[in-house]
Parts: C-alpha cells; structure tokens; sequence
C-alpha cells in the first residue's frame, strides 16, 4: 500500500508571485537541452529538476514544478536549485542520467511521460532519491506527484456549463494520455451534473468520457497554431466556452478568443491563467488549478533535512491540490447563485455525496 501525503498548501498570493518570478530569463547552457542553475555554499542540497518539452516558462507544468524550487530555495538558501529541459523525449533518459552523475540529493522529473525513463534510470541507481510529477511511484527510490485534477475539472464544466450562452462548450488536449484525459473527463462531468440537477441540455464538443478514442487533440504541447486552430472549430461549431489542456500549445486558444472579439471564452488549467497567460486574462472565466508549486516545495524542503517522503502524493479538493483560480475580470459577470452552488459541488465531491465515474480518476489507497 502507498502512503499518501497532503501537503498543507501556502497563501494562493505566493504562488502567484513565484510564478511571474519564474517567468524572466536564467542563464542556459548545453545544445541537446537546456540548463541552468542557482547556487549556494559548497556543502549544500542539490536540488534537480528534468523538465519536460516547452521550456521552464511554458506557462504550464515545468513553470509551476520549478517555481517549487525556487519557493524552497528562498525558504532554506542552503539549498542549490537547477534543471534541465528536454528537447523531445529522447532527452529524458541521458537527462536524468546526467542528473544524477551531478550528485543532486533528488532529481525531480516534471511529466508522466518520463515514467518509463524514470523507472529505467531508478532501476539503476537504487541509491539516488528521484520525484516524478504526475505519475505514481514506479520504484522504491521514487516519490509520486498524483492529481486528482477530475475532481477540479468537474468544477471547470460546471462553471462552463452555467457561463455558456449557446448551450454548447468545448475541451480539448495535447496529448491522449491520463494526465491529459483526467481534466477532461471532468469538465464533461461536471456538464453532465449541471444538466442533470438544472433540466438542460448543454453538449460538450471535443471529448466525451464514454467513447475516449474519439477526443480531440493538437498532438504537441508546443504547437500553439494546432491549438488555436482546434479551438477556432470548436468555436464555429457553437462552443463558447472552450477548456483546452495543452501546456503552450492552449495559447493558442488565447489567441482565437482574442480574434472571436469576446463571443469565445475560456477555461485554463494547472494555473491561474491570469498570472502565467495574463495576455489573455479578459477571455479567462476561471482556471482549473493543480497545485505543483506547493508541494514540490514541500517535498524539497523535507528532503533537503534528511526526511524524503515516500511514497506518494495525491492533490485533490480537499487539499487545494486541485480546484478553481479566482473568476478574476469574470467576478461580476459569475452569477451569485452559479458561484454558491459551485461551493455545494465542491463539498459534494469531497464528502463522496456527488461520484465521480472518470476512469482516470486516482483511487484512495
């Protein structure tokens, strides 16, 4: 049985500031990937991160990882930050390999799409304590960073579903893996929960929970042209409100909201869009949030005094691992009655009275 942890989580304005913080520019290095570093004393706690593709300002995931790192550094100085982003994913095995010829005391691996580069560098170096975001532990020597982010994204297609003036919304992905699928399956959730107690009828376009092999994707984390070509057909098929999970490549999405001239809004996700997408914060209703800076800082913290946790990590509701962004420019426009039964969503879900059915869903164990 796996021993879960619930970091208790800092003040939402902190995490805010990392991440605008995280966004100026580091010094690189390396030609196959990308490195920087933030040092202190000889004998300090290194602290190491792999990124996935799209860079460590990629708005997303590697942005809000690394801004743990750099929230733990300004908690305990004494603790040397640095990463390395890959290129593709050829990248991730020489990545994390070189990773650990650097003598870090972890390497942190941001993207469930490492598992297996992960599991075959760990296997190697049973001695070497290695995090992974987004996956379940697959070795001793590896702690789990798991979300629940069903739970969030049920809120986000509630929200949706009570914003929409066409009676029509839209999700889509980067890619059609769990991590991806997981918000997904919760925004058609929650649009599914609000048809059910309200008598309508609002449809979801791009994804539907019970025929998976049919959901829409860009295909790329990075490709913010696919992305604002998705949502621009999503868009002329009568979505108006439209939740795209795709790192950069759901920029692209900003950028048909911005050209629809305020008839497409949206619904971000793993950050309050209106701090790492700000450009585009006046097409934001709200976000759906996965809170990595947290607890990667947490677990960085605890391991640089000697008490690694093992095991894993499940961020969910009742934790604030997972939920709404503030409505932000949208506050007036969120009906009263809309914004309180989203507060009852939220307790249902965490009290077990509203089910969630996603097969992505992360189980209690």
């Amino acid at each position: 049985m796996k021993t879960i942890h619930r970091f208790a989580p800092v003040a939402a304005v902190g995490v805010a500031a990392l991440l605008l913080a995280s966004c100026g520019s580091r010094p690189t290095e390396g030609s196959g990937s990308t490195e920087s570093a933030a040092g202190g004393s000889g004998d300090a706690f290194k602290a190491c991160m792999v990124l996935d593709t799209g860079g460590v300002d990629d708005r997303s995931f590697n942005q809000s990882s690394y801004a743990g790192f750099e929230a733990a550094k300004e908690e305990n100085p004494n603790i040397d930050i640095s990463y390395v982003a890959s290129n593709s994913d050829a990248d991730y095995v020489p990545n994390l390999t070189a990773e650990v010829g650097k003598g870090c005391g972890t390497v942190v691996a941001v993207g469930g799409l490492m598992s297996d580069a992960v599991k075959e560098v760990a296997a190697q170096n049973p001695d070497q304590k290695f995090a992974e975001i987004d996956s379940a532990p697959v070795a001793d020597n590896v702690y789990g960073f798991e979300y629940n982010t069903v739970e969030g994204g049920f809120l986000g297609g509630y929200l949706a579903a009570g914003m929409t003036k066409t009676g029509t919304v839209g999700t889509w992905g980067g890619l059609n893996i769990p991590p991806v699928t997981i918000y997904m399956d919760g925004f058609w959730e929650g649009v599914q929960y609000y048809n059910q107690q309200k008598g309508k009828s609002v449809k979801v376009l791009g994804w539907d929970e019970k025929n998976p092999s049919g959901g829409t994707f860009s295909n790329s984390f990075t490709d913010q042209a696919a992305g604002r070509s998705i949502t621009e057909t999503l868009a002329s098929q009568g979505a108006d409100v439209v939740m795209p999970v795709a790192g950069q490549s759901g920029l692209g999405a900003g950028a048909a909201a911005e050209a629809a001239g305020g008839s497409l809004n949206l619904i971000w996700v793993d950050t309050d869009g209106c701090v790492s997408a700000e450009q585009y914060c006046k097409y934001f209703i709200s976000s759906v949030t996965k809170n990595l800076t947290d607890a990667v800082k947490d677990y960085v913290l605890k391991a640089a005094d000697g008490d690694a946790p093992t095991g894993a990590y499940v961020g969910n509701l009742e934790n604030e691992g997972t939920g709404l962004a503030p409505f932000n420019q949208f506050d007036a426009q969120v009906p009263a009655e809309l914004k309180t039964e989203l507060d009852t969503v939220k307790q249902g879900i965490i009290d077990g009275s509203i089910e969630i059915t996603s097969p992505s869903a992360i189980k209690a164990s």
